[in-house]
């Protein structure tokens, strides 16, 4: 029997293609799905800020720290040394004094006011004016040489910053403070983000997340009626159309969806104003000239659920039309043959094959209204007052763009959270109410070879 000898293929075998495919799409969830939502997730339960910074932070001793001091029960005499003792002669500043003025002045000083406190530095130059009458500090006479001078011994911990704890300790010892009450001082000091559960507590306790809560809803229901049964109504009345009139529709409804969502709401605005369009059309005969968008939260809903509706639709009419092409001619002719009305075959023929199409456009569209807000935003703002903020425009308000100037990051986070947690649960119901398994599974009748 003639030996058969293999060699080693200089290319991949084929049953490692289908991974290196997947590989790119590998790459894309992770870095832009999984990631993000991990450090959304990690982010909400900090207490990021402006004020915190998102590196972390230095340390810092203010009136506002000296008020938390004293509500947290930090001694008075300790609270006075902060608050007070900007200035001390001691070996460090005596050093600088001496690369300055010389030796000799130094020690002139280090005589006079070795280890001398100075509340002010209105006091601390007032001494040093006395100690110009000895020639060796004759220097000091004059102003400019005082108010130098007086730099070398600030040791005020009031309005420094410090990079790290241990710098700010050094500076408590010097002022006398140890143990459990420099502990104290050093995290009410801290202006950093910290690791807490009190951002999502804060998120239910806000009167305004109900709010919030109920403008999305409402706002994914009617949208998404919109979407899905205006998009089957089109891609079911061009499907009985001739081929170059059925193309010159879609192409119509298909033009929301290509123009640049600032251009499409600038339209809608023109439409809306009260100036424009519909003002100017209705205007003649008698109507009050008015803002059809802002009038009330009842037109910006209405103008919303058509400006984000029109988008969608065409998406689900282009999705519906290809399904409705994939399906044998043959199902129809024998429903002709049969008397089938058009309403007959829609309801027995069409949908029963477009569950698919149905599920992944109501899934699709669900998610994407479920964190979408850039038609809101560019149109009503969430306005009138707040009657249009929807979840997703919140947590870009509280992060982003907050009119207060103390952008909440943390906060924010929290909020997205929230929204990928309901994300997730949300496609779960879909695929379990769709009955996805049957849809995927193989076909109960083989056909024979």
């Amino acid at each position: 029997m003639a030996k058969v000898f293999h060699r080693r293929s200089p290319y991949l075998p084929f049953s490692y293609l289908p991974g290196l495919f997947m590989a790119p799409a590998v790459v894309v969830v992770v870095l832009f799905f999984f990631v993000p939502a991990v450090m959304t997730g990690l982010f909400a339960f900090t207490d990021m800020s402006t004020a915190t910074g998102i590196k972390g932070g230095d340390y810092l001793v203010n009136q506002d720290s000296l008020r938390q001091l004293s509500t947290a029960g930090l001694s008075p005499p300790a609270l006075a040394r902060l608050s007070g003792a900007g200035y001390r002669v001691d070996a460090e500043g005596l050093e600088k004094f001496a690369q300055s003025f010389g030796p000799t002045a130094a020690r002139a000083l280090e005589e006079t006011l070795q280890g001398a406190v100075f509340n002010t530095r209105r006091d601390l130059e007032k001494a040093l004016k006395k100690l110009g009458k000895n020639p060796e500090l004759g220097a000091l006479r004059k102003t400019r040489a005082r108010k130098r001078a007086a730099d070398f011994f600030k040791r005020s911990v009031l309005g420094v910053r410090f990079a790290n704890a241990q710098a700010l300790r050094a500076r408590l010892a010097d002022l006398d403070i140890h143990g459990a009450e420099a502990v104290l001082v050093t995290e009410v000091a801290y202006t950093g983000w910290n690791w807490t559960t009190e951002t999502i507590a804060l998120l239910f306790s806000l009167p305004s997340a109900a709010d919030y809560a109920l403008n999305s809803l409402l706002y994914v229901v009617l949208t998404l009626a919109f979407n899905v049964f205006f998009g089957l109504f089109l891609a079911l009345s061009t499907f009985y159309l001739s081929a170059g009139q059925a193309a010159f529709f879609r192409t119509i409804w298909f033009l929301p969806r290509i123009l640049p969502p600032v251009l499409y709401v600038l339209m809608w605005k023109w439409l809306t104003w009260d100036t424009g369009f519909l003002a100017t059309l209705l205007t003649p005969s008698g109507a009050m000239a008015k803002n059809w968008m802002m009038a009330s939260s009842t037109h910006a809903w209405t103008v919303i659920v058509l400006m984000n509706g029109f988008v969608g639709a065409s998406m689900g009419m282009i999705l519906f039309t290809s399904a409705l092409k994939a399906i044998p001619a043959t199902l129809f002719h024998a429903a002709a043959v049969d008397g089938a009305a058009r309403l007959q075959q829609i309801r027995f023929i069409i949908l029963p094959q477009l569950r698919w199409p149905i599920l992944f456009v109501t899934s699709y569209q669900t998610l994407s209204l479920l964190t979408s807000f850039e038609y809101i935003f560019l149109s009503t703002d969430g306005g009138p007052g707040s009657s249009t903020e929807v979840w997703a425009l919140a947590a870009y308000h509280f992060a982003l763009n907050n009119d207060g100037g103390n952008l909440q990051y943390a906060l924010g986070a929290a909020f997205a959270l929230v929204l990928v947690t309901v994300g997730v649960v949300a496609a779960l119901l879909s695929l379990r109410l769709f009955n996805f398994r049957e849809l995927v599974a193989d076909p109960k009748i083989e056909g024979q070879g």
